[in-house]
């Protein structure tokens, strides 16, 4: 065999070598060579193989270059732009869905800082006891407080304690006492009256007895006037028994002894004038003392005037009515009072202590808690046109921290104070009195959480979803971008027939379908062809 050197560089002048077929060592028709050193044979082995290697590298790498070169036809060729197609997809079929989505912080409602009124306690309101820890519950009837040893009752009510109540005085914050103390099942007698009576100072009694605490002492100066009226009504009452004495005296008329005197003094000048006519007497002037003692006799039978008796005992009877009146109010002065000290009016109770500012031993000089309402919220900032969405009774659906779902309820959807008033210049509704951008609070209770979700809930903030609008059920639907208008302004979409990627216009034949559209969300729209040529899978026509 022989091997030119022509395969194995491609061409050239080179030599030719030719092998010794036999093995003898000694190329035809040459004289045999002398005896070559031991290892001379495997070094020129190894040049052969040396060589071939290099060949087939050279021939990889040329057959690499040549297919990084391009030439400038091909590059040409590669720059042409492809035929153009349509870019589809399908109609399909699914539930759209208008959600509202806000972010809410959770909080206890209604939270607010509680004053005591202390200007009716007459020196400095210490606090001595009662006093609770964060997270307590105040309801009806509770001790919120002890300040100078007495308690700070809670009741329920919106109008702040501003002054002491008590028998006599009438308004507003009397009508409410009196609701409260009936809310919770004190009657305080006539609670359609504004007016704090016997009835309220005894139901305010049993309030403090429902505490644990006695009621208000009444000062040392109420308790003299019951005292000094009280006597007052014993002498008007002596009084009047005289007058009513002397009264029965002047009607009752003469005496036995005063009526047998003047019989006497009758019979007496009956006889001097018998004398007188018998013995030759002065007859007329027995005559003249016998008229005079009949006459007297007569007078003693007539009733005596009784005007001025009458009289005497009518302004006895008034000054007693006038004694009895003063009495009755000394009384009333000493009557059970309710200090505006010894009252928390608190709404929707119960409240939950979220703040103690006070301690036992301190002197109160500004709030001394603050409390929320003992439900859960979720406070929620929504835009105007988020807002206008949204009514009360509106399911939301959020995330708990532990990653579980729970679903909570709007209760309340109102423009911010100073935005419901038009603050904020013009440009807005004038119908709704709401400045352009104005922003609404939404509110929102939490549905039936465990105590370990309120928990994890509190202070935290939550991404809210609320549906506004759905269709019923699954209904057709495009995206947005396949809706096209007509001529006369009705909606439409490019539906293909043909092949969407067919390089001409007669290989993918389109049809323009009128549609009426319905709900759009999250870039879907419902349709419903005019003539009911629309079906699931059908391509439509998004781009070109």
């Amino acid at each position: 065999m022989s091997v030119s050197t022509d395969d194995l560089f491609g061409g050239g002048s080179a030599p030719t070598v030719e092998l010794d077929p036999e093995g003898t060592g000694q190329a035809p028709g040459t004289e045999a060579a002398p005896p070559k050193e031991p290892g001379t044979g495997l070094r020129g082995h190894r040049l052969i193989w040396l060589v071939a290697g290099v060949a087939v590298l050279s021939l990889l790498a040329g057959i690499l270059v040549s297919r990084l070169i391009v030439s400038p036809a091909q590059a040409a060729a590669d720059a042409e732009a492809p035929a153009a197609g349509l870019i589809t997809v399908p109609v399909e079929t699914k539930v759209i869905a208008n959600d509202v989505t806000l972010r809410g912080d959770v909080k206890y409602d209604d939270a607010v800082q509680v004053k005591v009124e202390t200007a009716d306690l007459g020196g400095p309101a210490v606090v001595t006891g009662q006093v609770p820890t964060v997270g307590a519950e105040l309801g009806q009837v509770s001790v919120a407080l002890e300040v100078s040893g007495r308690p700070v009752v809670v009741l329920p009510g919106d109008l702040p304690a501003y002054r002491t109540l008590r028998v006599g005085v009438s308004g507003p914050d009397v009508s409410q006492l009196k609701a409260s103390l009936a809310a919770v099942g004190i009657d305080p007698g006539k609670v359609d009256s504004n007016v704090y009576d016997a009835s309220t100072a005894a139901a305010v009694d049993k309030l403090y007895a429902a505490v644990g605490y006695p009621s208000p002492a009444s000062d040392e100066e109420a308790r003299a006037g019951v005292e000094s009226a009280t006597q007052g009504v014993k002498d008007a009452e002596a009084n009047l028994d005289a007058t009513q004495g002397a009264l029965a005296a002047a009607k009752g008329g003469a005496t036995d002894v005063e009526k047998l005197q003047a019989d006497n003094a009758v019979r007496a000048a009956e006889r001097a004038l018998a004398t007188a006519e018998a013995e030759g007497g002065d007859v007329a002037g027995a005559q003249d003392e016998l008229r005079l003692a009949r006459a007297q006799r007569a007078e003693v039978d007539k009733p005596k005037d009784v005007a001025e008796q009458s009289a005497a005992v009518t302004t006895a009877k008034r000054q007693l009515e006038d004694a009895k009146k003063a009495l009755s109010e000394a009384r009333s002065a000493t009557l059970t009072a309710l200090p505006a000290s010894e009252v928390l009016f608190l709404a929707s109770l119960p409240r939950r202590v979220d703040e103690v500012l006070v301690e036992r031993g301190a002197t109160i000089s500004g709030p001394v808690m603050a409390v929320s309402g003992a439900a859960l919220v979720i406070e929620a900032s929504a835009a105007a046109s988020d807002a206008e969405l949204l009514q009360p009774g509106a399911k939301a659906t959020f995330v708990l921290p532990d990653d579980s779902e729970a679903t909570a309820t709007v209760v309340s959807v109102e423009a911010r104070k100073a935005e419901a008033e038009g603050k904020g210049g013009s440009g807005g509704d004038s119908g709704s009195g709401t400045a352009k951008g104005a922003r609404f609070t939404v509110a929102l209770t939490p549905d039936a959480l465990t105590p370990e979700q309120v928990t994890l809930l509190q202070g935290s903030n939550v991404r809210l979803t609320i549906p506004v609008s759905s269709t019923a059920g699954e209904v057709l639907a495009v995206p947005l971008a396949a809706l096209t208008a007509g001529p006369g302004g009705e909606s439409r979409v490019e539906v293909v027939r043909g092949d969407a990627k067919a390089s001409t216009a007669k290989d993918r034949d389109t049809e323009l379908v009128a549609v009426q559209t319905g709900l759009a969300a999250g870039g879907f729209v419902e349709i419903v062809s005019s003539d009911g040529s629309l079906e699931v899978g059908d391509k439509v026509v998004v781009g070109k």
